[in-house]
């Protein structure tokens, strides 16, 4: 767990202007794919290069703001833990699933079991008492 104490400072007004750019450049990018495409005189992978263009632009743009350093923040501090997760080897993998797939295997047949007996008692002997 991470032991820093969290600031919760306000959002500024050129973090506000940063962020409103990133969306108004997100949003001329598909609004240009969408009418070029529309258009047929230019080629298709011409308007997704452009559209991926946007979303770069947009990301780089909201990076430099407070919002987006606590993003970059977070996304290091994930890889940081990432780091520290120790991964089960193949052989280890490969029992689990197999235990796995032996327990499923296993409860199906009984629950099949259990449904098959529950089926006879209700239909054979309850049923044909009543009549």
């Amino acid at each position: 767990m991470n032991t820093k104490a969290e600031q919760s400072r306000g959002t500024s007004a050129g973090d506000i202007g940063k962020l409103v750019l990133a969306g108004l450049v997100l949003v001329a990018g598909i609004v240009a794919y969408s009418w070029y495409d529309n258009d047929g005189s230019v080629p298709q992978s011409v308007l997704v290069l452009g559209v991926i263009a946007a979303i770069v632009a947009a990301l780089a743009i909201a990076a430099f703001t407070a919002p987006g350093r606590r993003v970059k923040g977070f996304v290091a501090e994930s890889q940081f833990e990432l780091r520290k997760v120790v991964w089960p080897t193949r052989d280890e993998t490969v029992k689990t699933t197999a235990v796995i797939i032996l327990v499923v295997v296993v409860l199906s047949l009984l629950l099949g079991l259990i449904d098959l007996i529950l089926k006879s008692v209700v239909l054979d002997w309850l049923l044909k008492l009543g009549s």
